[in-house]
């Protein structure tokens, strides 16, 4: 049992209460900000639709329609989550909270022992990472799959544990379910590389419980792409061929049922990488100017720069990219830092800098600073307007945030379908956009009741 002198001594150390308050200020964060447009409440609404429908094979982005783009995993978990407690944005959130601590403590168990605390304290301030800690999408369970395979297979290779083989197949399990083959590329090229670079012969992972971890892997990982064709024909071949070949390799891929344009300049994945691990990143590139030969000859220390390195080499040429594809990579880099923090210089500018930038930013979404992004990217408060008596519709198209927020309820109209509408009833709600809104001929019925700087919420009103 732990002692009270040694839990006082703890909770005396300021870098565990850095911990403490920003997994707080998330915690609020996840419970009070909205969701967004467009991603995280489009996963929000296929999770929402999963559990009322409890249709639990085939994700839906709306009532009847598939949602081809990703696998379940990180819906199964926001649709049991808010089975068990509640249709709202904390719950929705909570299972991404858990596996950020869990993902958290991994990454502890791997740091220097003397410098754990600091390797989590830098995990949980790297942008990308904390943005995350509470974000419904699919790449914070990509980042643990892949940061569970890594790690599994280091301790498998270096420390002789045979088990923790299974660990890395149940890793590349939740990478593939989670957002498909990508974990495999991400995984296995740097592990590769990083064998023959030092001499390790292939043979050794050739053993029984590397083969019996093969197993594993398929009965985890594949049973539910067949049944989802099965229940969803076109599936494969829209998710295998149109998500991994088509967008990687054409920014402008007119099949892609669900996103948007990504026309990233070549190489943006290095800005992303730069942007979204400050401050802590300039610690790595120092040190790879300072001693590149050394860290290269350090099996540990290679084996992180090359799980850091591969995910934006292999990313470098692609122009349909955004900041997230970086997440992977977040716990290498925590637990590179945090090995060469005995060497850091000027090391309480690194930790004020990370934590004030988070402090400072809740702060100021205290006091609504950042309230007009929040309202310009939801129509949680729009809807929030509605008079759930009447019917709601949105004119020309729908927000995934709308649709989440209204249950599903609200309905699409054309301008012929609303005109129409208008003149056989009054009493309903409409979004408009605020540029379709210009284009309008009859308006004068139409009585404001919300609006932001994109679009506004309407009554008609009997004529």
């Amino acid at each position: 049992m732990l002692s009270y002198k040694y839990i006082n001594k703890l909770f005396n150390n300021k870098i565990v209460i850095l911990i403490v308050v920003i997994l707080v200020i998330r915690a609020l964060l996840n419970y009070s900000v909205p969701l967004m447009d467009k991603t995280e409440a489009r996963y929000a609404e296929i999770a929402r639709i999963m559990n009322e429908t409890k249709n639990w094979i085939t994700p839906q982005i709306d009532y009847g329609i598939p949602f081809w783009g990703k696998p379940p995993i990180s819906s199964w978990m926001s649709a049991v989550s808010i089975y068990l407690f509640g249709e709202n944005e904390f719950f929705l959130r909570l299972p991404y909270f858990f596996l950020s601590i869990i993902l958290f403590f991994l990454t502890l168990k791997y740091s220097k022992p003397k410098n754990k605390l600091i390797t989590g304290l830098i995990l949980l301030t790297l942008p990308q990472f904390f943005l995350h800690l509470g974000v419904v999408s699919t790449d914070l369970f990509l980042t643990f799959g892949i940061s569970l395979a890594f790690l599994s297979f280091w301790e498998f290779l270096n420390k002789k544990n045979r088990p923790s083989i299974y660990f890395f197949y149940l890793g590349l399990a939740i990478g593939i379910l989670s957002k498909g083959p990508i974990a495999i590329i991400l995984v296995v090229p740097p592990i590769l590389i990083w064998m023959f670079w030092f001499s390790f012969d292939l043979k050794y992972i050739l053993v029984k419980d590397f083969l019996y971890g093969l197993i594993l892997f398929a009965l985890v990982s594949i049973p539910w792409f067949f049944i989802a064709e099965k229940n969803s024909p076109g599936f494969l071949d829209y998710f295998l061929i149109g998500e991994h070949f088509k967008r990687f390799f054409d920014s402008n891929w007119i099949g892609d049922k669900y996103g948007f344009p990504k026309q990233q300049p070549v190489g943006t994945i290095w800005g992303f990488l730069f942007l979204f691990t400050l401050p802590w990143g300039i610690i790595i590139f120092k040190n790879l100017l300072k001693k590149f030969k050394k860290i290269i000859k350090n099996k540990w220390e290679f084996y992180l720069l090359l799980w850091i390195t591969w995910t934006p080499i292999f990313f470098t040429t692609s122009s349909s990219l955004i900041h997230p594809y970086v997440l992977p990579v977040m716990p290498a880099i925590a637990l590179l830092v945090g090995g060469f923090w005995d060497n850091v210089k000027y090391k309480n500018f690194y930790i004020i800098f990370s934590s004030g930038i988070i402090i400072t930013v809740f702060i100021m979404y205290i006091f609504g600073f950042q309230k007009k992004i929040f309202l310009n990217n939801t129509d949680k408060f729009l809807i929030e307007k509605v008079d759930s008596n009447e019917p709601l519709f949105s004119l020309n198209e729908k927000s995934y945030s709308s649709q989440f927020y209204s249950q599903g309820s609200i309905e699409v109209l054309n301008v012929k379908q609303f005109e129409s509408l208008q003149k056989t009833r009054g009493g309903f709600f409409i979004i408009i956009n605020n540029k379709d809104f210009k284009d309008l001929k009859n308006t004068e019925n139409l009585y404001l009741i919300e609006s932001n700087e994109k679009k506004g919420l309407y009554k008609a009103l009997i004529n």
